[in-house]
């Protein structure tokens, strides 16, 4: 309730000050003009003007806070006493500083109608009617204009200000996106990378645990490939756990592999015993651009994983085609049947592949042919 009511008094405490500056301001030129007004004119005025001038000043508060009928009444007394000009030209100004056109040009015509009334029974001296009431007409046109011109340049700036701040949050709120959109980004890429190095663990410990006959050769490379594929998973893993933790947007993501790194992904498989055979027809492989080659090494990794755990032990046959201009095609093909080393369902890899290779307008297909093997299918477009 403090907040609300602090709120909704600020605007009468700034029409409060706002109303006690003016009044003195104002007051300054009511006392300038009825000592030129008993200075100039006749006795039998100066009550009039006195009474005027007390009147007009007390006015001011009125016109501050309700500057039409403040407007309208002073215009009017203006008729009867040039003492009250100045509060009748600050009515004029602050109806066109804070109000629309149409009621500050009212009290301007109630301002310059109360002067030609003065004008008439209480003429300047030596200045013709016409010329003076032709200079009260230019200052009265000149503080509606400048009212109305302050007015539209706060309503500008109030706009440009409320513009700024809508657009602040706005960058803002992208900024979040882009935040939130990048560390999903991440996480996706370090479920690849995760799913490949535990693939690689439990085909060596599958291998381990079902020829427990092999050479110690054999079981002496195996464990080494688990233990190097658990602590780079440790790794990997601390690694995306610290970035999706950190606020930092300057935050470097993982490394992006490329088909240039495709020898040694090969050669991890292979080292956990797994069966790859290669067959590579593309035609310009150093003109593959950066980001083709990144989603085409994500479909290779993924589909070796996908192998690895649904037909253990089987061959896979890897096979590369594309030329520049038209589409660069990851063709992996293994059969179905053997023993799967890690339970559970498929999971969002190959989901995550399609999004992929959507995202660089290509497609990954997927299915089981009569024979039982087991296809998958990825076309990405090679620009030239």
């Amino acid at each position: 309730m403090e907040t609300v009511a602090g709120c909704v008094g600020r605007p009468w405490k700034r029409t409060a000050v706002a109303a006690a500056v003016s009044t003195s301001a104002v007051g300054v030129l009511v006392a300038t003009s009825l000592w030129a007004a008993t200075r100039s004119g006749p006795a039998t005025t100066l009550p009039l003007d006195v009474t005027l001038a007390v009147v007009g000043v007390a006015l001011v508060p009125v016109v501050v806070r309700r500057p039409e009928v403040g407007g309208v009444l002073a215009g009017l007394l203006v008729g009867l006493s040039p003492v009250v000009t100045p509060v009748a030209s600050f009515a004029v100004l602050w109806t066109a500083r804070h109000r629309p056109f149409r009621p500050a040009l009212a009290v301007t015509i109630a301002g310059l109608t109360g002067e030609a009334v003065l004008g008439r029974w209480r003429p300047v001296a030596g200045l013709p009617y016409g010329w003076w009431f032709l200079l009260i007409a230019a200052a009265f046109a000149a503080l509606l204009g400048w009212g109305t011109w302050a007015r539209a340049r706060h309503a500008l700036v109030a706009a440009l200000r409320d513009r700024a701040r809508r657009a602040e949050r706005e960058q803002e709120r992208r900024v979040a996106e882009a935040r939130a959109g990048e560390r999903n980004r991440i996480a996706r890429e370090m479920h690849d990378v995760l799913a490949h190095r535990l693939s690689l663990l439990a085909a060596a410990a599958g291998a381990m645990e079902y020829r427990p006959d092999a050479s110690p050769e054999r079981l002496s490379a195996a464990a080494g490939v688990v233990r190097a594929s658990a602590q780079q998973a440790l790794a990997e893993l601390r690694e995306v756990v610290t970035l999706l933790r950190s606020d930092d947007a300057d935050s470097d993501p993982p490394a992006n592999q490329t088909l240039a790194d495709l020898p040694h992904l090969l050669a991890e498989a292979r080292a956990a015993g797994q069966r790859i055979e290669t067959d590579d027809r593309l035609a310009a492989p150093d003109a593959i651009p950066a980001t083709l080659s990144r989603t085409a090494y994500h479909i290779v990794r993924e589909a070796l994983t996908n192998a690895r755990r649904h037909a253990t032990g089987q061959p896979v046959l890897l096979t590369l085609a594309g030329a520049p201009g038209g589409h660069l095609t990851v063709s992996v093909r293994n059969p179905t049947s053997g023993r799967a080393t890690m339970a559970g369902d498929p999971g969002t890899g190959l989901i995550g592949l399609a999004e992929r290779a959507a995202v660089a307008g290509g497609s990954v297909t997927h299915h089981v042919d009569d024979s039982g093997c087991f296809h998958l299918t990825g076309r990405l477009p090679w620009p030239t």
